[in-house]
């Protein structure tokens, strides 16, 4: 096997495989620094930040090393390539190196909005020389607040590493930004009259190792150092981007993606960056109603819960007419899995529906050309269905509704001709899921359950209401468009007395003990065979493909709504 020499430690690599000097010294811990390398973009070696010494194992076992220093990234390693990554020459190398991107970047780290997770910072802690031998004043360039509309651009902090400049030629295809001018007189910019607002712009700001690009968003919000971060994912799209839920003190600053190759690679797009301000909205329910006759009789969660589970059982038996419960493809796996598992016991012939799932044109795919045209191959998509557990929900669905299961549609149908007395409801879609010449059918239901995150049109003629949480305020599953099983985590609790899903319906069905997703996953393996591949309860960072549903994703064409 291949194998290559790293600071006197020898590391195997495929005989296909095809790394450079960082790829290969990252495998046993080691770090090459650098700014402008970036795995998914391409290959400049500009900063000169990541200069080691390389040479190579003769036949006769003696080392050969060449007398310069060269760019690990853009060094490609082999058999018998030997590396020196903390040599004399080195360090006095990245010292310079350090010393010169330093020469005309602001001791801005007090206000930065980078300072604490800025890789300027760290080098120059780590290689630096720690003071400047600089007498003349600094090169000073005005900022650029029109860049784009969600990014700011503090022009004098830029080490001209060229990973935003790359990124939307390479990867976004829109090419708004570019370098100006020569020397040190180069600058990011825009072109004139495009600013960068491509559905992917946000990813510049993580792309740059310093605070020069920064998000509106986020701008001087918060210190990075108070932040508790959780791994999650996006409910957006169907991609099922895993990304990073940055919170303190129960308020959510931001998400950022999360590297999986499984899912969306490294990237996530604006829409899901930016779009989870609904959890923070004044309108989220917030208090549990058990009503009669128009009017609120309980706000107690245990009178609320136990006057349902005596409705369903009454029902359930009852030959007067049918229960109907609406399945949402915002429900996490565990979820489904305990309301249909629990519903099919107390009304066996209860009918289980799915809620509508929203479709927003085709899939947009990156990159593009100037007209607008995707380009093959290609680096990142963003789903028309804008839901993230369609092939969960209907993998649970089609196992306690083998003979099939209808669409929200079917179950106001039948209401309106008086055929249903007591429906369920799960809602969870932000933009709505249900709309008002749709809801007046449920006047016809003798129970209305809801249970949902925002008011709707259906509150108005539910009879019970459950305040149910985000995809930041609880645990469980998600299923994206290609079958990879991901785990959501709890990163902040819900307003007031909204309680997480999953705690809703593990009380409702009277189970003892608290809501465990990881015990439920093994659970949902042995009872459902799509679910085998959950057998373990942990899904890791990066997700659990489930074989019966790896093909890649339906069309969006075929979804039930």
């Amino acid at each position: 096997m291949p194998t290559v020499v790293i600071d006197n430690q020898p590391v195997e690599i495929g005989s296909d495989e095809r790394l450079n000097c960082i790829q290969a010294a990252q495998r046993i811990g080691v770090e090459i620094p650098a700014y402008c390398y970036h795995p998914a973009l391409s290959i400049v070696a500009s900063c000169r930040m990541c200069l080691v010494e390389v040479g190579d194992v003769k036949p006769d076992g003696s080392v050969a090393m060449q007398s310069k220093l060269v760019p690990g990234c853009q060094t490609p390693v082999k058999d018998g390539t030997v590396i020196l990554t903390n040599s004399e020459k080195v360090q006095t190398a990245r010292k310079a190196t350090l010393e010169y991107l330093l020469l005309n970047h602001p001791l801005d780290c007090p206000t930065c909005d980078q300072a604490g997770e800025c890789q300027l910072q760290d080098f120059s802690y780590r290689y630096g020389r720690g003071y400047s031998r600089l007498d003349e004043p600094k090169n000073i360039k005005p900022d650029k607040d029109h860049i784009g509309d969600q990014i700011t651009l503090f022009t004098d902090r830029c080490i001209m590493c060229s990973r935003c400049v790359r990124f939307t030629r390479e990867v976004s295809g829109s090419a708004e930004l570019q370098v100006i001018n020569r020397g040190s007189d180069s600058e990011i910019d825009i072109f004139p009259g495009q600013p960068c607002n491509n559905k992917l712009a946000g990813n510049v700001v993580d792309l740059c190792p310093v605070g020069a690009l920064c998000s509106k968003d986020f701008l001087y919000k918060q210190r990075v150092w108070w932040l508790q971060t959780t791994e999650s994912v996006c409910p957006g799209c169907s991609t099922g981007c895993s990304v990073n839920i940055d919170q303190n003190e129960d308020v959510v600053y931001r998400l950022t993606p999360r590297e999986n190759p499984r899912a969306q690679g490294y990237f996530m797009c604006d829409d899901g960056r930016f779009g989870w301000k609904y959890m923070q909205s004044d309108d989220r329910l917030r208090i549990p109603e058990l009503r009669r006759d128009g009017k609120v009789i309980s706000n107690d969660w245990e009178t609320v819960l136990s006057s349902l589970r005596k409705e369903l059982t009454q029902y359930g038996k009852s030959s007067a007419g049918e229960v109907a419960v609406v399945l949402s493809p915002w429900m996490t796996v565990e979820e489904a899995y305990l309301l249909a598992s629990y519903v099919r016991t107390v009304a066996p012939q209860a009918r289980f529906a799915l809620a509508p799932v929203r479709s927003d044109g085709l899939d947009d795919v990156y990159p593009k050309d100037v007209l607008g045209n995707a380009i093959e191959p290609a680096l990142f998509t963003i789903r028309a269905e804008k839901c993230p557990n369609r092939r969960g929900v209907e993998a649970v669905l089609n196992h306690f509704s083998p003979d099939g299961y209808g669409t929200l549609s079917d179950v106001l149908h039948r209401a309106a001709k008086n055929n249903v007395s007591l429906v369920y409801l799960v809602g969870g879609d932000p933009e709505g899921w249900i709309t008002d010449q749709e809801a007046i059918a449920l006047s016809n239901v003798k129970v209305v359950v809801v249970q949902d995150i925002l008011p709707s049109p259906a509150l108005k003629y539910a009879h019970v209401v459950m305040p149910a949480a985000s995809f930041a305020e609880r645990d469980g599953t998600f299923v994206n468009h290609s079958g990879l099983a991901q785990e959501i985590h709890r990163s902040i609790r819900g307003p007031s007395l909204a309680r997480p899903d999953g705690r809703i319906l593990w009380e409702l069905t009277g189970r003892s003990g608290l809501f465990q997703a990881p015990q439920l996953r093994k659970e949902i393996a042995a009872a459902i065979p799509a679910f085998a591949e959950l057998a373990s309860g942990s899904l890791g960072s990066l997700g659990v493909v489930l074989n019966s549903m790896s093909s890649e994703h339906s069309p969006v064409s075929s979804i039930h709504g």
